[in-house]
């Protein structure tokens, strides 16, 4: 069964840090690209970052840059998304979703293939 679960949320003061796990089953990380989104109290869902773990290219959001650092360890075929210097408006759900990638072609992170159930993170003010 292909899976994908997203953890590490949880509460935390505005400042702190946060670590989320992306932990894939039923297929192989490095075959995707996997992308990190969040989705906040009544807006609408927007991206966070992506990353391409077969060859290490990412990209973040402007507001993730500097911030929050993505990386990936095919061996537990897992991602990892550090967050620090965390804000009030970083409250939100966070998913993790897979795309099945070509290399040879510029990474991106949209019509995804599966899908995670969120992890919530709640920054305190």
């Amino acid at each position: 069964e292909v899976q994908l679960q997203a953890s590490g949320g949880g509460l935390v003061h505005a400042g702190g840090s946060l670590r989320l796990s992306c932990t894939a089953s039923g297929f192989t990380l490095d075959d995707y690209a996997i992308g990190w989104f969040r989705q906040a109290p009544g807006k609408e869902r927007e991206d966070v970052s992506c990353i391409g773990t077969s060859d290490g290219s990412v990209y973040y959001e402007d507001f993730a840059k500097g911030r929050f650092t993505v990386s990936g360890d095919n061996a537990k075929n897992t991602v990892y998304l550090q967050m620090n210097s965390l804000k009030p408006e970083d409250t939100a759900v966070y998913y993790c979703a897979a795309v099945k990638r070509d290399p040879r072609i510029r990474l991106f992170c949209y019509g995804m293939d599966y899908w995670g159930k969120g992890t919530l993170v709640t920054v305190s003010s």
